[in-house]
């Protein structure tokens, strides 16, 4: 894009005066062209038009807004989040997400418990990226909200902050009702090596839902889990392979030698990215009993699974 910053004052006036216009289109396109500008002057101008009777002209201020940083660009989106437009206030939770500037924050934080959820769930977005500490409180506290989608957000927030005196709050969110949910805590939990947060993740293998027993299965793979492996070995059997392919990375990062039939058992798989993650893994646990199982790939017709075989056959030696 390319910037004109204002030349002279008429150059403001102009813009003002089109803001005015009865038109919409007209008003619509001088927010497009305030934003064009870069100009954080502009600012107070686009702020005006977040309270248009239109809500196309509002629409494009919320997202001219996103073009901006700091505190005024905050509070204008953050009127704009209340809008009762849903189009409206969606395009400012996700101009919110995009600021970067810890001050954004502020007006943020109080928007965590309106009575809206749309308006709770796009503040979390926003916060979460800001990384601010003194927002675990309000996370923490949104992670027991009634609305799913307010909840994943807050997770969110507090997963981003890594803080292990929100475990608990996490934890206890790996066994919430939406599937959803469960899979954002679990993933949250990589940021810890807490024997609790480990417990958790074992637990969360055997979900009901494929995608939490995936990034549980993942995640898995940067802790100890000693006699536990076998729970990560069952998953093979797994009838997602996208499960399968984290159980096997985790087992292989784990070098779980009971686990080389198991996992030379994958290689007969149609999935090649699942062939792909069993030579590595392979590779990772460096056991000679894996090479039968290496050598009936070094023709595998996937590029990419051959690569990873010649690696392993390399770490076997």
């Amino acid at each position: 894009m390319v910037f004109e910053p204002f030349e002279d004052e008429s150059d403001f006036e102009d813009l003002a005066d089109r803001l005015n216009d009865p038109d919409p289109a007209v008003r619509r396109v001088a927010v497009m062209d305030l934003a064009d500008t870069a100009d954080p002057d502009a600012i107070p101008m686009i702020a005006r038009a977040v309270e248009d009777e239109s809500a196309e002209v509002r629409l494009q201020a919320a997202i001219a807004l996103g073009e901006f940083d700091g505190l005024a660009a905050a509070t204008a989106l953050c009127k704009a989040l209340q809008d009762a437009d849903g189009k409206v206030s969606r395009v400012a939770a996700d101009s919110l997400a995009e600021l970067k500037d810890p001050e954004a924050a502020d007006p943020l934080l109080e928007l965590t418990a309106h009575e809206n959820a749309k308006v709770r769930e796009g503040a979390l977005l926003g916060l979460k990226q800001l990384r601010r500490p003194d927002a675990l409180a309000n996370g923490i506290e949104a992670m027991k909200d009634p609305v799913a989608a307010v909840r994943i957000q807050a997770v969110g927030v507090v997963g981003y902050l890594k803080a292990e005196e929100a475990l608990p709050a996490l934890i206890a969110c790996c066994r919430d009702e939406d599937p959803e949910v469960r899979r954002t805590a679990v993933s949250a939990l990589a940021f810890t090596k807490s024997s609790h947060a480990r417990d958790a993740l074992l637990a969360a293998l055997g979900d009901d839902n494929w995608a939490v027993r995936e990034i549980a299965a993942e995640v898995l793979g940067r802790f100890p889990i000693g006699k536990d492996a076998q729970k990560l070995i069952v998953l093979l059997d797994d009838p997602y392979w996208q499960v399968r392919v984290k159980a096997v990375r985790s087992l292989g990062v784990q070098k779980v030698s009971e686990a080389i039939d198991r996992i030379g058992a994958q290689l007969d798989e149609l999935t090649s990215n699942l062939r792909k993650e069993a030579a590595a893994a392979l590779g990772e646990i460096a056991d000679r009993a894996a090479l039968p199982y290496l050598e009936s790939l070094v023709d595998d017709p996937d590029p990419d699974v051959r690569k990873n075989v010649r690696w392993a056959l390399g770490k076997i030696g």
